[in-house]
């Protein structure tokens, strides 16, 4: 009787003792051992059974897997909308998520699809927020499809060894971290809170080139340490954003906040800005000393350099006139974003109401004033006094000629306040509390009280 065929049921028989009918999975392992495996008919009949399971599990998980690995499926998930978003927008768009976060081999795609299992559970009971990318993309995965001998970038103008840096054993995310995800969770624009404003009529105000290419503050912090006899790469937490979800997290952060309460907030502020313009000055070839890397503009670019009109006598006294005219052109090089590795974090809500569409400069003495003030690199010489005012007593009678028109008291005005500053102001603070009318009450000269 072949084992998978029904028996024909007699009467029922009678249970007068009342014992209790054995379960399925026992009746089914009663009617497999009862079977005669001396048969081969039945023995042919079980490889067939065993090889139709095999198959069709194989066929089942290997399914499963490809299913996973689309970014179709990693978009189900409504916490996962900042990363679908801005991988749709960037340029890996035809790559599965799996090709760059799991290594590659059919061993760690299982080993992985195994250690996912926590997602579910973290999707069912709260996910982390916000999401942090703990692990991450190796080398191997991005030599899949970059090569590593490329010196230079597709524009033709930066001059990167690759092989070079990656024989010093500098990982690719390095240089290259938000070339798929825009830098979300740096900027802090991830959280729970922002889910649904991450659409894809929504990306160009969320998303910039400049969150997605390598930012030359990356480079210059590399090479800055470099200097110092330092290899940061070395550091894993280097290479991932901050997780504030990581076991000792806390305790940093407290370690942070008690050494900050030895500081004031000025203090702080004042502090960071220093080392940063100390890069700034060794990055302009102010500071030599014990450089081992240049951080001048020709040791990385082909094509951008020192603009000639930098090269005029006396620039650094006369180039006022060409930031008031052309202030969008100067913030190309100057804006802090470029000489800073880290960008701040971002309110999700004043980016959705800033317009994507660039406004073109006019000029505007008051936007060139807050600029040299709040920018590091033009506050390096904006927070000295200049060597044309002499000394105090003797400039305090003297700069009269110096401020006639309206358009020389302008230039006063970078670092000089008008009136006297409002202690409880937020604006922009001038780098001397020295302001006009502390000698000019009474007006200035052709104006009318």
């Amino acid at each position: 009787m072949a084992f998978w065929k029904r028996e024909k049921k007699g009467p029922p028989e009678e249970n007068p003792e009342g014992k209790k009918k054995p379960g399925l999975i026992r009746r089914l392992w009663r009617k497999f051992r009862s079977i005669d495996w001396k048969n081969p008919v039945n023995r042919w009949k079980l490889l067939f059974v065993s090889l139709f399971i095999v198959i069709f599990g194989l066929t089942f998980v290997g399914g499963a897997i490809a299913f996973t690995n689309s970014p179709s499926f990693c978009k189900a998930c409504h916490e996962m909308a900042p990363e679908h978003v801005t991988f749709e927008k960037s340029a890996h768009n035809q790559v599965t998520c799996v090709q760059c976060h799991i290594a590659p081999g059919n061993v760690e795609m299982v080993l992985h699809k195994i250690g996912s299992l926590k997602e579910v559970y973290y999707h069912i009971t709260g996910v982390p927020d916000p999401i942090v990318q703990t692990v991450a993309v190796l080398d191997e995965n991005c030599e899949q499809c970059h090569s590593k001998n490329r010196l230079v970038t597709a524009t033709g103008d930066l001059i990167v060894n690759h092989e070079g840096h990656i024989k010093e054993g500098i990982p690719c995310v390095v240089c290259h971290s938000g070339v798929a995800h825009a830098k979300v969770v740096e900027r802090g624009i991830n959280g729970s809170e922002s889910y649904d404003a991450w659409t894809m009529e929504n990306s160009d105000k969320l998303m910039d080139q400049k969150y997605m290419r390598p930012n030359m503050g990356s480079c210059i912090d590399c090479h800055d340490q470099v200097n110092q006899g330092k290899k940061p790469w070395k550091d894993y937490s280097y290479r991932v954003p901050e997780n504030p979800h990581a076991e000792g997290h806390s305790d940093k952060t407290k370690g942070n906040e008690a050494e900050a309460a030895k500081l004031s907030a000025a203090e702080e502020e004042q502090k960071s800005k220093e080392a940063t313009q100390d890069i700034i000055l060794q990055a302009i070839g102010k500071q030599k000393t014990d450089v081992k890397l240049s951080m001048e503009c020709f040791t990385c670019h082909q094509e951008i350099n020192t603009p000639q009109n930098h090269d005029i006598a006396e620039w650094n006294q006369n180039h006022g006139g060409y930031a008031f005219q052309e202030l969008d052109k100067c913030m190309n090089c100057h804006q802090d974003e470029k000489w800073i590795k880290h960008f701040g974090k971002q309110n999700i809500d004043e980016l959705l109401n800033t317009s994507s569409d660039k406004e073109k400069y006019t000029a505007n003495m008051i936007q060139v004033k807050d600029q040299s003030r709040q920018n590091h690199f033009c506050s390096t010489c904006h927070a000295n006094r200049p060597p044309g005012h002499l000394d105090s007593d003797t400039w305090l009678t003297a700069h009269a000629p110096k401020a006639q028109t309206n358009e020389e008291k302008a230039n006063c005005y970078v670092c000089h306040d008008r009136e006297k500053p409002d202690e409880n102001a937020t604006g922009i603070k001038a780098p001397t509390d020295v302001y006009c009318q502390f000698c000019h009450r009474t007006g200035f000269k052709g104006e009318k009280l």
